[in-house]
């Protein structure tokens, strides 16, 4: 059976959620990752700078790369182990993030319902420490099992060794080290739902729902995400482009002196996370257009590319924003997406 297929100059505009055009010098499409370390073996891939692609829902090309694109095609969920309390379920990398959160419903597991409906694939989910609706991936993620590039050797890697933080984690920290090759999670079948976070409970309430179940609670967020961000089949886009900013809390008290309504959520005993999608749209982004580089209409978070817009346009409206921001509140902005 083959394992993994080699192109040369491949393009990758369909391969992200973004759609602009970029190539990559060498793109490896792997089925089995037991192949990888031949893939890695082999001359025209052991020299090259490496790029680690699932869905693409969380990278924007300014360039086109001169390096290897990896991109896991692998599937398979297994249960490893179950009690009847929690289970231990291992997903390859390449399985649809989606998919595999409606897997875990369906199966009666609970705890990643705030993370339906977020595109990409299981494998990314751990680097980026993915979160949303109050809950991290972090939370559930029990190891990582990937390719070392520096050992050339596959490890696995407990939750403690993954050094998660906010979207972060040892693999966004170390991206020329490791391939990230399978996720094991642990899931209980039952835990305390969280509700209480952007509108959660409202929407639960608008469905006249008072007891609600984990399906209850995804079916809400679904409705939510669909009705906020637009839809990346419809629209390129890679979601959230900014994280939320944690500042200082003497920040915090600075700005409310100004903005009274600036939300925030409290974050450790001497921080606070702001809202960046408000920070944004009260700097006036939120529809803007420059040419086909645009921020949603719908959300203000979102950097859209409305047909044509390459990389770079869409990079130098991001910076505006950033600048803008800065200058206005003093706060730093960094984007979630990887910017190549």
């Amino acid at each position: 059976m083959e394992r993994f297929r080699l192109f040369k100059n491949a393009p990758l505009d369909q391969r992200t959620t973004f759609r602009v055009p970029a190539c990559a010098a060498w793109l490896a499409e792997v089925w089995d990752s037991s192949g990888l370390q031949e893939l890695l073996s082999r001359p025209e891939t052991k020299e090259n700078p490496l790029l680690l692609l699932g869905d693409g829902s969380n990278v924007l090309f300014t360039r086109d790369f001169e390096g290897l694109v990896i991109h896991l095609a692998t599937r398979g969920v297994d249960v490893l182990a179950n009690d009847g309390r929690e289970a231990s379920i291992r997903a390859a990398a390449g399985e649809k993030w989606d998919k595999f959160v409606r897997w875990s419903l369906a199966h009666g597991f609970a705890g990643l319902e705030n993370l339906i409906l977020i595109p990409g694939t299981v494998g990314a989910a751990p680097i980026q420490n993915i979160g949303a609706y109050g809950v991290e991936v972090s939370q559930f993620v029990e190891a990582v099992e990937a390719f070392d590039l520096l050992e050339h050797r596959f490890v696995r890697l407990d939750n403690s060794a993954c050094n998660f933080a906010y979207r972060d984690s040892l693999f966004k920290q170390q991206p020329r080290r490791y391939v990230v090759t399978a996720v094991e999670f642990r899931l209980p079948h039952q835990r305390p739902l969280q509700l209480d976070y952007s509108g959660v409970r409202q929407e639960l309430e608008v469905m006249k729902i008072s007891q609600p179940t984990p399906l209850d609670v995804s079916m809400a967020v679904e409705r939510l995400r669909r009705r906020k961000l637009p839809d990346p089949e419809v629209i390129g886009n890679a979601g959230s482009f900014f994280k939320n900013p944690v500042v200082l809390a003497d920040h915090l008290e600075i700005l409310q002196r100004t903005h009274p309504d600036l939300p925030y959520y409290p974050h450790g005993n001497s921080t606070c996370k702001l809202s960046a999608a408000w920070l944004i749209e009260t700097c006036g982004f939120k529809g803007t257009r420059e040419g086909d580089a645009g921020i949603s209409e719908t959300h203000s978070l979102v950097l859209v590319n409305h047909g044509t817009a390459d990389g770079a346009q869409i990079w130098a409206l991001a910076e505006r924003i950033r600048r803008t921001v800065a200058e206005r509140f003093g706060v730093n902005l960094e984007p979630e997406p990887l910017v190549i």
